[in-house]
């Protein structure tokens, strides 16, 4: 009785994805019969009813109650519906992908039915060819998934970029709680912005302003890039499309840049490609999961830093393009399955999956100081007479003997919060040092810096982020999982660039804290 009338009173909760029932008279009831609730069904996720009775909307715990009345559903037969809509891409290869690990790790056979335009539907089904879920995916882009989810068509946001500040206002206007919060958003892999060419194209590089200024129309000839005196064809993906909105907002909006109108867009990235890759004038924005038989140009600084998208520099956030692959979900609760897909999404076994399927995984990497080559020969050339040789020493020994996790935390521009992939990687390094994975090792967060202003104030504030993001994972994690591991802060400052301290860019990614074990 006691849990019973709990589940009443811890109510007032939404749900998604639940079952939505025509509004009709239910009567649940406790197992002596000394609690009775009635009402109009509004839903039920298979665990849990939403009624709408005279005290206002009621969530009950199904397991502690029976029901009556021509609105309960049946327990049995019970049929958890999902719609997911948004990113085309992500709904096309990354998400299929998923749902069939998924379903084979469980002993789901699946089935997928073409619906109308475009989109398209899976079916769970347990032994017998019962369907247990069907999983419905609106096929368009982020714009289309946020408007969805507002006005209450989805469940989950497919989004290759984050939520703007407008939508996340909408949905605190529709009672739908903040969208940025951390149980709202999950990264499921990791992407980037990609500037193809093709491979007859003989310019190989391109900074961030010169990108701005050729997609805003300041730059019209590749002359001006070293190549050819020829005008630049551009290409982005449609306007709605995450990429193009992640590109206005990190390229275009730090250079306060607007897109040139002579921009030939595209519904699919991969068109785009076969555009790009056939044209030795052109050149476009693509994802690095689909560059196809195009070129990918290396971005570089003027003090001669050059940096390239491959999976290691993704997954670090040293290529300053990244971009993760987002889950938005809503405050209202997930039907058990949907709870048990996005678990499964964390896991090792869909780490695999992602990478099978052409994108960047969120595994963690060991990288050797054999293997900081580059780094170390440009912390060397950038030294000078406020960042001695002495410090450089320093770093190396005390990193000699670690290695670098490929898992790193970068900040929003302007701010000491992690950006969007660092608050996933967070989690998902709270999760390792519960599982173990570190038992009995040496976890180094190591703080580094822009080269802008004083060295020893600068590794005063490295030291602060390191601090800090060791507090968060630690936070995170059960607190005995801690115990298990030894866990050291350091700072280093502007000792060792990723990229030129003379752009806002490059002192964007100079900014981090990196993860060293032994």
């Amino acid at each position: 009785m006691i849990g019973f009338r709990a589940a009443v009173s811890a109510a007032l909760l939404l749900f998604a994805g639940a079952t939505t029932l025509s509004a009709q008279d239910v009567t649940l009831s406790s197992p002596d019969g000394a609690v009775e609730i009635s009402g109009n069904i509004l839903g039920f996720d298979g665990e849990f009813y939403r009624v709408e009775t005279k005290f206002g909307e009621l969530t009950v715990d199904g397991s502690g109650v029976s029901c009556d009345g021509p609105g309960c559903p049946s327990l049995s037969d019970f049929v958890a519906e999902v719609t997911l809509s948004g990113s085309s891409m992500m709904a096309e290869v990354l998400l299929p992908a998923l749902i069939e690990g998924f379903a084979l790790r469980n002993g789901y056979q699946t089935r997928r039915e073409l619906l109308t335009e475009g989109s398209f539907e899976y079916q769970l089904l347990r032994e017998g060819n019962r369907p247990a879920a069907r999983i419905s995916f609106l096929v368009s882009n982020t714009d289309e998934g946020f408007a969805d989810l507002l006005a209450q068509e989805a469940d989950i946001v497919m989004a290759q970029r984050e939520i703007r500040p407008a939508e996340r206002k909408l949905a605190q206007l529709a009672n739908m709680g903040d969208m940025t919060a951390a149980s709202r958003s999950r990264v499921v892999a990791l992407d980037a912005l990609v500037p193809v060419v093709s491979p007859d194209n003989p310019v190989t590089a391109i900074s961030l302003p010169e990108l701005a200024d050729v997609f805003s129309g300041k730059i019209q000839n590749w002359q001006a890039l070293g190549g050819e005196n020829a005008p630049i064809a551009l290409h982005l993906p449609v306007p709605g499309s995450g990429l193009t909105q992640a590109f206005e907002d990190r390229v275009l909006g730090s250079n306060r840049e607007v897109l040139s109108q002579e921009i030939r867009q595209h519904e699919r990235v991969d068109v785009l490609v076969r555009h790009v890759a056939t044209d030795p004038f052109a050149i476009g924005i693509a994802s690095y999961a689909k560059t196809g038989t195009a070129r990918p140009l290396t971005l570089t600084g003027t003090c001669g830093f050059s940096l390239r998208a491959n999976r290691r520099s993704i997954k670090t956030e040293d290529y300053p393009l990244t971009a993760p692959m987002f889950l938005y979900l809503p405050e209202r609760r997930l039907p058990k399955v949907a709870r048990d897909f996005l678990a499964y999404v964390r896991g090792p076994g869909a780490q695999i999956v992602i990478r099978r399927a052409g994108f960047v995984d969120q595994a963690p990497e060991r990288i050797s100081m054999n293997a900081q080559g580059d780094r170390l020969s440009n912390a060397i050339l950038a030294s000078g007479k406020d960042l001695g040789v002495d410090e450089l020493q320093r770093m190396v020994r005390q990193l000699a003997n670690l290695q670098r996790l490929t898992t790193s935390f970068r900040f929003e521009t302007g701010s000491a919060r992690p950006d969007a992939q660092s608050r996933s990687n967070i989690e998902q390094l709270a999760r390792a040092l519960e599982t173990g994975l570190y038992d009995g090792r040496k976890l180094v967060f190591a703080g580094f810096s822009d080269g802008d202003g004083a060295a020893a104030a600068n590794r005063k504030i490295a030291l602060k982020r390191a601090t800090a993001v060791r507090d968060a994972v630690l936070a995170a994690a059960e607190p005995e999982s801690a115990a298990r591991v030894v866990i050291e802060v350091e700072a280093f400052g502007e000792a060792l660039p990723m990229a030129c301290d003379n752009s806002a860019w490059g002192r964007q990614v100079n900014r981090r804290v990196e993860v060293w074990v032994n």
